[in-house]
């Protein structure tokens, strides 16, 4: 699945993307929040060569999972209650996308600001503008968050296929569900009204 040619709707690389409400220094205060340091760091930076030419079948067993859930492929799906195909496939892209940036983008400014568009997407506030669907107006934050258990927990078997020590499999797979629940904070952001 790699490529050089950026998913449609990929805007990470935008020269001037909208920029996160949330700052630096709340980012160090969320990576304090789940213990992720430097480490964490390089252990997601040798799971990315890990996960590089694995990338298309993790995002089969995810694709799996959702497909297997009415209740979570229902967000994908238009006014006939039938999952809309072109949708599932460039999320399906983007996801595949998504899973590189967990492991090899710097958490800077431009890290936040992608995140946080990433979160407006769950919402009505962008839910389907970027693909021109016409689907479920909304992810519910319940899912979003009780998601965060599948795309863990399904990684480890892939940061094990390459025959690294376990001792760095454990690293890598800290740092992975680290940082997912780092992001999923960060997605979750756009559902509070009041910056509670």
């Amino acid at each position: 699945m790699t490529t050089t040619t950026p998913p449609a709707g990929y805007t990470f690389d935008d020269t001037a993307p909208p920029p996160s409400p949330v700052g630096l220094e709340d980012l160090e205060r969320l990576k304090a929040s789940v213990l992720f340091g430097a480490d964490d760091a390089a252990a997601l930076a040798m799971a990315g060569d890990v996960l590089e030419d694995q990338v298309t079948d993790v995002l089969d067993t995810w694709y799996g999972f959702v497909g297997s859930h009415p209740h979570l492929v229902a967000s994908f799906a238009g006014p006939d209650g039938e999952p809309v195909q072109a949708y599932l496939d460039a999320v399906y892209q983007r996801f595949g996308r998504w899973i590189l940036d967990t492991c090899r983008r710097p958490y800077d400014e431009r890290w936040l600001a992608y995140q946080h568009e990433i979160g407006l997407r769950h919402t009505p506030e962008k839910k389907n503008r970027t693909d021109g669907v016409d689907a479920a107006p909304v992810v519910p934050l319940r899912y979003l968050i009780a998601f965060i258990f599948p795309i863990t927990a399904t990684m480890r078997p892939f940061l094990e296929r390459k025959g690294h020590p376990a001792a760095d499999v454990d690293r890598m797979y800290a740092a992975w569900c680290k940082s997912v629940t780092m992001q999923v904070a960060l997605w979750a952001r756009p559902y509070a009204v009041q910056d509670w």
